[in-house]
């Protein structure tokens, strides 16, 4: 059972890291090079889709890794699940503190009702995204290591 659930936790954070990553390197540049707002509409779009997703992907790979992080506290690899864990956490508190706010002011966006400082909000969003990915992808490692 508990190689069960390590595989699925793994796959699942995987998966989150993929969709993450690929927002962060080829979505939103991809959208950025569209021209007029057309880009601004995808990201907005995209706020309102994964915005409403991606915390319960979020909160349910914390899960995992906690119960995986208890069921297997007596076997290999526990300290590397304990600090993908606790990895996972800083990425949950990043994204409440410093991610969603900002997400949340996106989704009410209209291509006629911008606020000034839009692209810097953007730009905001962004470099946090980009340390956000940097640490669910340091989890995602430690997990495939514990399997090792």
């Amino acid at each position: 059972m508990l190689n069960a659930l390590q595989v699925f936790t793994t796959v699942v954070v995987g998966l989150m890291v993929g969709v993450e990553f690929s927002v962060a390197f080829f979505v939103n540049p991809i959208l950025g090079g569209l021209p007029g707002d057309n880009g601004l509409r995808g990201r907005i779009h995209g706020a309102r889709l994964l915005g409403a997703v991606m915390p319960f992907w979020y909160i349910g790979s914390l899960v995992l890794g906690a119960i995986w992080a208890i069921a297997g506290r007596h076997h290999h690899g526990a300290g590397l699940v304990v600090t993908a864990a606790v990895l996972l956490i800083l990425s949950v508190i990043m994204s409440v503190l410093l991610l969603v706010p900002v997400n949340n002011r996106v989704k009410t966006w209209t291509a006629d009702g911008l606020p000034a400082d839009w692209k810097r909000q953007m730009n905001r969003w962004d470099r946090f995204h980009y340390v956000r990915v940097a640490v669910i992808i340091a989890a995602f490692a430690l997990l495939v290591a514990a399997l090792a």
